[in-house]
């Protein structure tokens, strides 16, 4: 019943174009474990009115059939700034949607009255004890795209069985329900809520308890530039600062107000390096600022870069900041908790494919380290898991600049991480200390960890299969590669199929998936390089890094020789040239 949806696919039925309304109609856009990811248009491949009114009345149905007490406890609804002119599809007019088909059933709906970061909505659940949370949002994808994400009572994403559970229960309720369309029945509701300023209040409050050095916060000189990149997070890194007593960042004015349209920057993500950061070195340079603060549109991530003694900037790279954080956090911790019995009940999570630094920081202080599948829902399940048995679990992070730095968000959070970034920065600029020097006094200690991470572009699903297929059949039937130009393989871990070189049995640990594809190849000179296809982007990913162990010092050695393993792994594993991959462009 959106009349500009309508009228795209009444133009394609008059023009004859098959074509077209194939790639609308063809599929449906799956649901998954990320919940649901794809362009805002027409056609039951795209987000828009009726796809979200489907999605909803399935999650709503597959709610109702897990919880008893759901009519007495509720769900929350965020969304984000993004708005598709051409379809009529917005965050904000999905979120109501979705709003309105769960109030038809009587259930509670706590929906924000305004945008708010993704942590807000994994916060609101377990703050206010509901059964689950959706947020809408793409986070840093392209403008024309939109997401829908899904929390469980645990305040962590879904993960397995659920998401098939609720794709199948929206397959069976496909029809909308009477009074689908009309979202304006919501505001006269007594089932619906706002929790906008409860939770503006308690989450300020709660992520305090991780603000340690409020003396040295008021008097710091050190000043921060923080861009929201067209996104959410202005407002609320402000508040966060406030709540350190920390003066505020300079906010980068062309970015600081939220637009769909992302005008400044070609990519909204500050994950693809100094693009995006352009005009924040420009307004630092003016300020005088040391250290630029970037969030994401959904400010769930957070990207930190430093300038240098040369003038020069640096952007630390994910596994970078995870290392100083998981520095600061743990010492943070130690300084507060004298007894040291109670170490053993301290664990940090990171995921397969991030830097192994908080091992080895773990084996040296004498806390516990997991690692889990990529992604946070796995650690933010692991995580609660780990608390619900009195385990302190002090942070987590991947290295797609995704960080846990507070135990009340079950998820990765770009509000907390940027403030307490800040705070690490202010304090060791007492000790007259920058962060790349704290970097590298990390690695002296726990031993250098060098990591390189790209990624190349890959439109057809039967290339991405065939090029991991010849990974698994690469010497005949059966056979993983044993060497990669020069360096040999020592072990391989394929959580695909379930195998493990370097188990007893085979098999491997972790959960394995067949719907998505990851070898891990370690090789004997201490290197380890995953390959991997992401959930949400038609990238096939590569994540490498050699661990050395304290003492030895020769980083430019360490870079080239990982340098070498990255080449050698390009050419033989992937083979651009051959599978007409398209190479990650700054």
């Amino acid at each position: 019943q959106n009349p500009k949806t309508s009228a795209i696919v009444k133009q394609l039925v008059a023009d004859g174009n098959a074509g077209e309304l194939q790639k609308y109609f063809g599929s449906r856009m799956e649901f998954g474990t990320a919940g649901l990811r794809a362009a805002m248009g027409a056609g039951i491949s795209h987000m828009n009115d009726l796809t979200i009114i489907q999605t909803t009345q399935g999650f709503c149905r597959y709610l109702e059939k897990n919880f008893s007490d759901l009519k007495k406890r509720g769900v929350v609804i965020g969304f984000d700034a993004r708005a598709h002119l051409s379809s009529g599809g917005s965050s904000k007019r999905f979120a109501r949607l979705a709003a309105n088909t769960f109030i038809s059933q009587g259930v509670p709906v706590y929906l924000f009255s305004d945008i708010t970061p993704t942590p807000f909505v994994p916060y609101t659940v377990t703050h206010l004890k509901l059964c689950a949370g959706i947020m809408v949002t793409a986070s840093h994808n392209p403008k024309q795209d939109n997401g829908y994400k899904v929390y469980w009572e645990n305040g962590a994403q879904i993960i397995s069985p659920h998401d098939k559970g609720i794709s199948q229960a929206i397959e069976e309720n496909q029809e909308p329900w009477p009074q689908a369309w009309d979202d304006k029945l919501i505001d006269s509701s007594l089932l619906l809520h706002d929790p906008y300023a409860t939770v503006n209040k308690d989450y300020f409050k709660d992520i305090q308890k991780q603000c340690f050095h409020r003396n040295i916060n008021k008097e710091t000189n050190l000043k921060f530039v923080h861009t929201s990149v067209h996104g959410v997070g202005h407002k609320f890194v402000q508040l966060a600062f406030k709540a350190f007593d920390l003066s505020p960042p300079f906010a980068v004015p062309e970015q600081k107000d939220p637009d769909p349209e992302f005008p400044t920057v070609k990519y909204p993500n500050p994950e693809e390096g100094k693009g995006v950061l352009t005009l924040s070195f420009a307004l630092a340079e003016k300020d005088g600022a040391k250290i630029i603060l970037a969030n994401d549109p959904d400010a769930d991530r957070l990207a930190v870069a430093e300038k240098q003694e040369s003038g020069e900037w640096k952007v630390f790279s994910g596994n970078e900041l995870g290392a100083l954080l998981g520095w600061w956090i743990f010492t943070c911790w130690k300084n507060h908790n004298r007894d040291t019995c109670a170490i053993k009940d301290v664990y940090m999570l990171s995921s397969t494919v991030s830097s192994k630094i908080l091992r080895a920081i773990a084996l040296k202080e004498g806390f516990h380290f997991e690692e889990t599948l990529t992604g946070f829902k796995w650690m933010g399940n692991r995580a609660k898991q780990l608390m619900d048995q009195g385990k302190a679990v002090l942070f987590a992070f991947e290295e797609a600049i995704g960080y846990m730095c507070c135990p009340a968000v079950l998820d990765k959070d770009g509000v907390s991480a940027a403030v307490i970034t800040a705070e690490m920065a202010s304090y060791l600029a007492t000790r007259n200390l920058s962060l790349s020097q704290q970097l590298k006094a990390v690695y002296d200690e726990y031993g250098f960890h060098i990591t390189k991470a790209s990624y190349f572009i890959c439109h057809d699903p039967k290339v991405i299969q065939q090029l991991f297929d010849n990974l698994r059949n690469f010497d005949g039937k059966n056979t993983y590669p044993k060497s990669c130009g020069r360096f040999k393989v020592s072990g391989i871990r394929d959580l695909t199929t379930g195998y493990d070189s370097s188990q007893p049995d085979q098999k491997a640990i972790l959960p394995t998936s067949k719907s998505s594809q990851m070898i891990t190849f370690t090789f004997a000179n201490g290197g380890v390089a995953t390959m991997r296809t992401s959930g949400t982007e038609p990238k096939i990913k590569y994540y490498s890094e050699l661990c050395a162990p304290p003492g030895n010092s020769d980083v430019e050695q360490l870079k080239k020789e990982l340098d070498e393993l990255v080449n050698a792994l390009e050419k033989h594993f992937f083979q651009p040239e051959k599978n007409n991959l398209q190479r990650k462009t700054e």
